[in-house]
């Protein structure tokens, strides 16, 4: 859940809108992953890409559980 102002118009200001529901960023991918010689097809957040591309699909995925 988020709030629609920014601290320093909260400070001055009374808020009279309710909280703004956020949906994380999904994305479906395919993933090789050469350690298994296969690809799967898995929905994850673009912040799980960026941690995939700084670690390896391999070892990303294994501590995740997924594999």
């Amino acid at each position: 859940m988020g709030g629609r102002y920014s601290n320093a118009t909260r400070a001055t200001q009374f808020n009279p809108c309710g909280k703004v529901r956020r949906y994380i960023n999904l994305q479906k991918k395919r993933i090789y992953i050469p350690e298994l010689k296969k690809t799967i097809v898995i929905t994850l957040s673009t912040r799980a890409l960026r941690t995939i591309k700084k670690n390896g699909a391999f070892r990303t995925l294994k501590k995740a559980g997924i594999i």
